[in-house]
C-alpha cells in the first residue's frame, strides 16, 4: 500500500492502515516523550464493536488493551489469544445495548468468567447515560442484570485501576505497593478487595494453559528431530506417523477451545 503521504485514493484506508501508523508514530513519540523525562502513551484503540475480526487481529499485534471488543465472541481462536496474551479489555454494555447488541446478549460475563482481563467503562456518557456517575451507572446495572457478587465487582475495579493509565505510584496508592507482582503474591486484600484465592485461581488456570500449550510444541519438536535422526523408516511409516500427529493437535487444539474458567460459578 502507499505511505499516508501519497494516499490518493478516493476510499478511506483500512482499518489495519490506520492502527499500524497510529503505533508508529507513538513509538517515536513515545522514545521523545521518555528522553525528555515525560509521561508516555499507550494505544487503546476502539476495536471489535463492529467490523471483521481483522481488527482485532491487528489490534493484538500493536495494541496493549483496547475498547469494546464485542467481535470476538465470534472469534473463538482471537478469543484464546487475547486470554493468554492477556491484553485487557474496556467494554461499555449500555452504550452497545443502545447501538448494537442488546443487553442481556454482551459477551461480558462469558470474557470474564474464562478470565480474560476485562473491565467496564463509559462511551460517551453524554449520549448513552441519564446521571452524574456514569461509570457508577455501568457497575450498579451490570451488578444487577449479571448478578455479579462483590468479589466480581472488586475484580473488574482492579483490572480497570491495572489497564489505566495513571501513574504508577498512583496505582500503587490503589491497589498496594506490589500491584505488578503476578498471582497472589501482587494482590493485597486490604486494598483491592479481591481475595488471594481468586486471584490465585486466575494465575493457577492461566499458567496452566501456557504450559499445556508449550508442552505440546516440545512434543511436536521431538517428533519431528525423531523423523530427522531415523533415515531408515520407509516414507509410508513416516507419512503415517506425520497423519497421526495432525490428529492428536487438532484433538488437542479443539480441547484448548474448551476454556478452563469457562463456569461462570467462582
Amino acid at each position: 500500500m502507499k505511505t499516508p503521504e501519497e494516499w490518493n485514493h478516493e476510499e478511506n484506508p483500512p482499518y489495519g492502515y490506520y492502527l499500524y501508523y497510529m503505533y508508529a508514530n507513538m513509538v517515536i513519540l513515545n522514545q521523545l516523550r521518555k528522553e525528555q523525562g515525560l509521561n508516555t502513551f499507550v494505544l487503546r484503540p476502539h476495536c471489535g464493536e463492529a467490523g471483521p475480526p481483522a481488527h482485532l487481529s491487528v489490534a493484538f499485534l500493536l495494541a496493549e488493551n483496547i475498547s469494546h471488543g464485542l467481535t470476538l465472541k465470534k472469534a473463538p481462536v482471537l478469543q484464546y489469544l487475547y486470554y493468554l496474551a492477556q491484553i485487557h479489555i474496556a467494554m461499555s454494555p449500555l452504550s452497545n445495548n443502545s447501538l448494537f447488541l442488546r443487553y442481556h446478549r454482551n459477551p461480558l460475563p462469558e470474557f470474564f468468567a474464562r478470565g480474560l482481563p476485562v473491565t467496564l467503562s463509559t462511551d460517551d456518557p453524554l449520549q448513552f447515560h441519564y446521571t452524574k456517575e456514569p461509570l457508577m451507572e455501568e457497575y450498579s446495572i451490570a451488578a444487577q442484570a449479571w448478578k455479579l457478587s462483590s468479589c466480581d465487582m472488586c475484580e473488574l475495579a482492579r483490572n480497570s485501576v491495572i489497564m489505566s493509565g495513571f501513574p504508577h505510584e498512583m496505582k500503587q496508592y490503589w491497589l498496594g505497593v506490589d500491584y505488578r507482582v503476578e498471582g497472589p503474591a501482587g494482590n493485597d486484600i486490604t486494598f483491592t478487595n479481591v481475595p488471594d484465592v481468586r486471584i490465585s485461581f486466575r494465575y493457577e488456570t492461566l499458567i496452566d494453559e501456557l504450559q499445556n500449550i508449550f508442552r505440546g510444541d516440545a512434543r511436536v519438536a521431538e517428533h519431528q528431530k525423531s523423523l530427522r535422526v531415523s533415515p531408515s523408516r520407509t516414507q509410508s511409516t513416516a507419512r503415517h506417523d506425520d497423519s497421526s500427529t495432525m490428529v492428536k493437535l487438532e484433538t488437542n487444539l479443539s480441547a484448548a477451545e474448551v476454556f478452563p474458567g469457562q463456569s461462570s460459578t467462582f
